[in-house]
C-alpha cells in the first residue's frame, strides 16, 4: 500500500503544480495613438505598442491585438471586443500609449481624433479609464493597466475654460483601484510628466520590455526593475508608480519554466550535432556556415581548425597545379629547342613550383596533425562532460525521490508512530544519495596535477619556468595571466582539476610571448633584432640612428697652466747634441752628428782659435 500511496501522491502534487501554469488563459490589448489631427503628433506611442505587442506574443498570451491610431469609436469598439475576451480568461492586459489628461480627478485617454475645444468635451470625447478597468474586470486571476500616456498635453493649452472651478492637472491624477488583483502602472508619478526620450521608443516602454515578461519574475519586482532603469535614463526626474495591491504569493505574467524531473539534456548536445554534420561534409561552406551560426566557444575554435586545414589543402592543391603546368612548359620549350635563355628560365619556374608544392604540403600535414589533435580533445572534453552531467542527472534524481519519499510519509498517519522507522529510512536514502553524488574527476596526486597544470600553462605560453610540482608564486602569476587572455576566473592559489580542463581545452597559445630587450615575437620563437649601418637597437626595441658625439669645450684651470710652465722654467736645459753651427775662415756648417763645440783653446795648440769664435769640435 506504501508504494501505490507515495505513487498517488506524486501524480497529485505534479498536477498541482503544473495543471494551472498550462490552464491559465492571457491575454492582452495594446493601443497606441500617435497620429493626433488637433495637436502635433507624437513620435513613439506606435512604435512603443510595436514593442510591447510583440513582446506579449512572444511570451505566449492567447490572444494579444495590436491597434493603432484610433478614433473615438475605434476605441470604444476595441474595448468593447476585449470585455467579451476577458470573460474566461485569467489574465488580462491593457497597454496605452499616447496622450490622456486628469480633470477634476479622474483620468481620461484621448483618441486621434479628439478637438476637446472647451473643458467639457473631455466627458464625450475621451474615455475614462474607468471604462478600461470595465473591460478588464471578469479576468478571474490578474488585471494590469499600463498607461505611458503622462507626456505633457498639450490640450490643456488651448482648451477653454466653462467653470472656473473645474480643475485640469498635469499628468495623470492617483487613482486606488477598487477590485482585487488589479494594478495601473503609470509612466510617471501622479502629477507629474514622462519624456518620450530620443530613440525609438520612450524610456518607459524600454525597461518594461527588457524585465516585465521575465519568467517567473514576480510583477512588483518586475516593476520595480522598470522603475530604476527609467529613473536612471531621465537623469532622475521621471520616476514610474504602480497603484493597486495584489496578495502574498508571487504573481507572474510569465510562469517559470518547469525544472524537468527526468534527465536533462546536454546545452551543448545541438551546437555538437550540427559540429558533426559539419565535420561529415568537410567543406569550407559548412563550416563557415556553422561559424556563423555559433562564433564563440569550444566548438568554434575547433572549427577554425578546420577552416585552416582546408586552406592548407587547397594550398597544396594549388602549388601542385602550379607546379605541374611549369613541368610541361619547360618540356615543350625543351622539345621546340628553345633558347638557352627561355630554357633556363622555366627550369628555374619549375624549380620555384616544386619548392612551393613541397612546402604547401608541409602545412597540410602541420594542419592536418592539429586538426585531428583538437579533434581528440574534443571527443574527450564531450566524453567528461557527459560523465559529469550523468552523474549530476544521477545525484538530482536520487535527492528528488528522496523528498517526495519524505513528504509522503509526513502525510501518511499509519507512518507517524515510526519516528525510530522514518530516521532509519532517511539515513538509508542520505547515503544512497552519497553514493550517487558524482565523485572527484581526477585521481591524480596533488603533486602531479600542480605539475600538469605547469605543463599545460608552458604550452599555452604562459609559463616560462619549468613543471617542478611546487605551485609558487610565478605559477600563481601565470594562472593569473591566463585568466587575463582567456577570459576565465580561476583561482590562482592552488593548482585545480577545473585549471587543467580549461587549460586543455585551449588548442593553441594564449598568453603572447614576451621577449627580452633586444629581440623581438616571431611566432612562438624570440628573433635578435639586427640594424643597418650607422642604427643601433633603442630602449622601445626600435632602430635608430646613432648620434654624432660633439666636442665639449672645457675651461683650463689657469692656476694648474701657470705650475706647469715655471716648471718647466725653472729645469735645466738639456745638451744639445745636434742643430750647433762652427764657422772658420772657410764658411760655416754644421756640427757634425755626435759632436759638441767646446769653448777655449783646442789642446796641443798655443795659439788660440779665433777663426772659428774661440770654439773648437770634439766629437765622441
Amino acid at each position: 500500500m506504501i508504494p501505490f500511496r507515495l505513487f498517488g501522491l506524486l501524480i497529485f502534487a505534479t498536477w498541482l503544480t503544473y495543471g494551472p501554469a498550462h490552464a491559465e488563459k492571457r491575454v492582452a490589448l495594446v493601443i497606441g495613438n500617435s497620429a493626433y489631427r488637433s495637436v502635433p503628433q507624437l513620435a513613439n506611442p506606435v512604435s512603443d505598442a510595436g514593442l510591447i505587442g510583440g513582446m506579449f506574443k512572444r511570451a505566449g498570451f492567447d490572444s494579444v491585438e495590436v491597434k493603432q491610431d484610433l478614433s473615438g469609436a475605434e476605441m470604444r469598439k476595441a474595448l468593447r471586443e476585449f470585455g467579451t475576451r476577458t470573460r474566461d480568461a485569467d489574465v488580462a492586459v491593457v497597454y496605452y500609449a499616447g496622450h490622456g489628461m486628469e480633470v477634476d480627478g479622474n483620468n481620461y485617454l484621448i483618441p486621434t481624433d479628439a478637438a476637446l475645444e472647451t473643458d467639457t468635451d473631455v466627458y464625450d470625447e475621451a474615455f475614462p479609464l474607468d471604462r478600461v478597468l470595465v473591460a478588464i474586470e471578469p479576468a478571474k486571476q490578474l488585471r494590469l493597466v499600463i498607461l505611458d500616456a503622462c507626456r505633457d498635453n498639450p490640450f490643456a493649452k488651448t482648451m477653454k475654460r466653462t467653470v472656473a472651478s473645474r480643475a485640469i492637472g498635469r499628468g495623470l491624477a492617483k487613482i486606488e483601484p477598487t477590485s482585487p488583483n488589479t494594478m495601473i502602472a503609470f509612466a510617471a508619478k501622479a502629477g507629474s510628466t514622462a519624456s518620450d526620450g530620443d530613440s525609438k521608443n520612450s524610456p518607459f516602454a524600454t525597461a518594461l520590455g527588457d524585465h516585465l515578461l521575465k519568467p517567473g519574475l514576480d510583477l512588483r519586482k518586475a516593476f520595480g526593475f522598470v522603475r530604476d532603469d527609467v529613473l536612471k535614463a531621465t537623469g532622475y526626474k521621471q520616476e514610474p508608480f504602480v497603484y493597486g495591491s495584489l496578495g502574498g504569493d508571487d504573481v507572474a505574467l510569465v510562469p517559470a519554466k518547469p525544472v524537468a524531473a527526468g534527465p536533462q539534456a546536454n546545452p551543448q548536445d545541438s551546437v555538437r550535432r550540427d559540429y558533426e554534420l559539419a565535420l561529415q561534409a568537410g567543406l569550407r561552406e559548412a563550416w563557415e556556415a556553422f561559424l556563423q551560426a555559433y562564433p564563440d566557444g569550444f566548438y568554434a575554435n575547433l572549427a577554425r581548425v578546420q577552416l585552416k586545414k582546408i586552406a592548407a589543402e587547397e594550398e597544396r592543391a594549388a602549388a601542385t597545379e602550379k607546379a605541374r603546368l611549369a613541368e610541361q612548359e619547360k618540356t615543350r620549350l625543351a622539345s621546340e629547342r628553345a633558347q638557352k635563355a627561355e630554357l633556363e628560365k622555366a627550369t628555374a619556374a619549375a624549380k620555384a613550383a616544386e619548392e612551393a608544392r613541397i612546402a604547401a604540403e608541409k602545412a597540410k600535414q602541420v594542419e592536418q596533425a592539429r586538426a585531428e589533435a583538437a579533434e581528440q580533445q574534443r571527443k574527450a572534453a564531450e566524453a567528461a562532460a557527459a560523465k559529469a552531467l550523468a552523474e549530476k542527472q544521477a545525484a538530482e534524481k536520487a535527492k528528488a525521490e528522496l523528498a517526495a519519499k519524505q513528504a509522503a510519509e509526513r502525510a501518511s498517519p499509519e507512518q507517524s508512530a515510526k519516528p525510530t522507522a522514518d530516521r532509519q529510512m532517511a539515513e538509508s536514502e542520505n547515503q544512497k544519495v552519497a553514493a550517487l553524488s558524482p565523485a572527484p574527476t581526477s585521481t591524480l596526486s596533488a603533486a602531479d596535477l600542480t605539475k600538469s597544470v605547469q605543463s599545460e600553462l608552458r604550452r599555452v605560453g604562459c609559463l616560462s619556468a619549468a613543471a617542478d610540482g611546487d605551485w609558487s608564486a610565478v605559477s600563481q602569476r601565470s594562472l593569473t595571466l591566463f585568466n587575463k587572455y582567456a577570459g576565465t576566473q580561476l583561482d590562482a592559489k592552488l593548482a585545480s582539476v577545473d585549471a587543467l580542463d580549461a587549460l586543455k581545452a585551449k588548442p593553441g597559445r594564449v598568453c603572447p610571448l614576451v621577449c627580452n630587450h633586444g629581440f623581438r615575437a616571431d611566432g612562438d620563437q624570440c628573433v635578435k633584432i639586427t640594424c643597418r649601418a650607422g642604427y643601433r637597437v633603442s630602449d622601445d626595441n626600435e632602430c635608430e640612428k646613432v648620434q654624432d658625439k660633439k666636442p665639449v669645450a672645457t675651461r683650463e684651470n689657469p692656476s694648474r697652466r701657470d705650475a706647469e710652465r715655471k716648471a718647466t722654467e725653472s729645469s735645466p736645459s738639456k745638451p744639445e747634441a745636434s742643430g750647433q753651427i762652427i764657422c772658420s775662415s772657410t764658411g760655416c756648417r754644421p756640427v757634425q752628428k755626435g759632436c759638441r763645440l767646446v769653448s777655449g783653446v783646442i789642446p796641443g795648440r798655443v795659439s788660440s782659435n779665433v777663426t772659428t769664435g774661440g770654439n773648437y769640435e770634439v766629437c765622441n
